[in-house]
């Protein structure tokens, strides 16, 4: 198991917490799997940017992203040098504190096509 360090998140996860996460998982599923309910509109599919995290501790561990994951990126809110989608950043044994961001933008809960 590899510890993830959430930061808080006024909605999600108000007092931060503490997850043992499972390695070979991504850390939108293993967000999920202990009750923190970050958005990922595209059910994990990497076509959307709703699982946007931004990794404060861990980054240079994960395996770097894909061209469609850097291009999705370039549409999440408030992106950052360390931001990466949670859905296709997979843990490894390297511990983690990641920050989901206060905004996501997603086009098809908001009403666009």
């Amino acid at each position: 198991m590899t510890r993830i360090v959430v930061l808080p998140h006024v909605e999600l996860c108000p007092d931060g917490a503490v997850i043992e996460a499972k390695a070979g998982g991504s850390i939108c599923e293993n967000l999920l799997e202990h009750g923190i309910e970050i958005e990922h509109a595209c059910e994990m599919s990497c076509a959307c940017a709703t699982c946007h995290v931004v990794v404060r501790e861990g980054f240079n561990a994960l395996e770097p992203p894909c061209e469609l994951e850097d291009d999705l990126l370039d549409k999440a809110w408030g992106l950052e040098p360390f931001s990466r989608l949670s859905c296709q950043a997979t843990v490894n044994e390297t511990p983690l504190v990641v920050e989901i961001p206060r905004y996501s933008v997603n086009r098809a809960k908001e009403g666009e096509r």
